[in-house]
């Protein structure tokens, strides 16, 4: 008998319903001196091997999204992490950073009080982030995600889609490109009962939106490319700040059941600048399964890039832990993808 070619720990996660699968310690060497580097690394060879494993059904499904636990870039971070999806590896994630922060202090490898705030710092291939921890009686009672920079890219841009006509998105960076737009400009609900439409919608766009200029990072060779489309509609409110709905299109299809951290971020960044959102107002964010996150600027950065630091802050739990196997005989291999 063939003994499995990997077996790989996972402990799963859900925050504001969107799945992380946290992988903290892997068989195999991603090399690089940076995340950043070891993401450029894992996208080929067998690092790459064993995102499809833990992704594609039988073992995961098409919306699943996880990350390695990797080495910090320094001793200024607990620990790196490498994000990852259907289609390869991500910049960002503020949800997996919400969930790996989480992870960490239940799990004991950042320690915490029982009472009071710890931050766990992780470094992502976009930058350094904290997941700030607040902790009561020994439990963990709200994790807060502090984004990499997020900044107005452009306004405006125009799309011709082949079912929803033309239509007019704004760029925001927040670790990754994301293309914003009202979901009544292209007749859209934000329900799941829309999903089908709203997965279309966002197919169109990011497809609309390939090669234009105003999509290539000017400082970061390798991001280029916008990475999800959010379309959001407003929610009523009777006190201060601003609540909106929104979904979250990327990744080829992939739909975020949260409302998206990095996504949420670059809302903030929107938001902001066009005056909608003033300063230390709270953005309430709810997603397309009516799960929740609060946004906030808690700083500005410097730089040549400058931008707005956004804290996003709402809840992760465990769902469950596991051994995933390749056994050398399953003609499936890494598995597959039906959707």
């Amino acid at each position: 008998m063939k003994a499995a070619l990997w077996e790989i720990e996972t402990f799963d996660y859900h925050t504001a319903g969107e799945p992380f699968r946290i992988v903290p310690a892997l068989p195999i060497m991603i090399e690089g001196g940076t995340a950043r580097e070891r993401r450029e690394f894992a996208m080929t060879g067998d690092a790459n091997k064993i995102r499809k494993l833990l992704v594609n059904e039988p073992r995961g499904h098409a919306d699943m999204y996880g990350g390695f636990v990797v080495p910090p870039n320094d001793p200024g971070a607990h620990f790196g992490a490498l994000f990852w999806h259907r289609e390869g590896f991500s910049t960002v994630c503020g949800h997996g950073t919400m969930a790996l922060g989480t992870w960490a202090v239940r799990s004991g490898l950042v320690r915490a009080p029982d009472d009071g705030e710890t931050d766990v710092v992780i470094d992502i291939p976009s930058g350094r982030v904290t997941a700030r921890i607040t902790m009561a009686e020994g439990k963990v009672r709200e994790v807060a995600f502090h984004n990499v920079p997020s900044y107005v890219v452009a306004r405006d841009i125009e799309v011709k889609t082949a079912d929803f006509g033309r239509l007019r998105v704004d760029l925001a960076w927040s670790g990754a490109l994301y293309a914003s737009l009202p979901a009544a400009a292209a007749g859209l609900e934000v329900t799941p009962s829309n999903l089908a439409k709203v997965i279309a919608a966002g197919h169109q766009v990011a497809a609309g939106l390939a090669g234009n200029p105003a999509t290539q990072h000017p400082l970061k060779a390798g991001f280029e490319g916008v990475f999800g489309t959010i379309f959001h509609e407003p929610m009523t409110t009777t006190g201060p700040g601003l609540r909106q709905r929104n979904v979250s299109v990327f990744a080829d299809g992939q739909v975020a059941r949260s409302p998206s951290g990095s996504g949420t971020a670059a809302r903030v960044a929107l938001l902001s600048d066009q005056g909608d959102l003033a300063e230390g107002e709270i953005l309430e964010n709810y997603s397309i399964i009516d799960s929740r996150f609060a946004a906030r600027v808690v700083d500005r950065a410097g730089g040549p890039e400058g931008g707005l630091v956004v804290e996003v802050s709402g809840r992760s739990f465990p769902v469950g832990q596991g051994k995933f196997t390749l056994d050398a005989d399953d003609e499936l291999g890494v598995g597959f993808v039906l959707r």
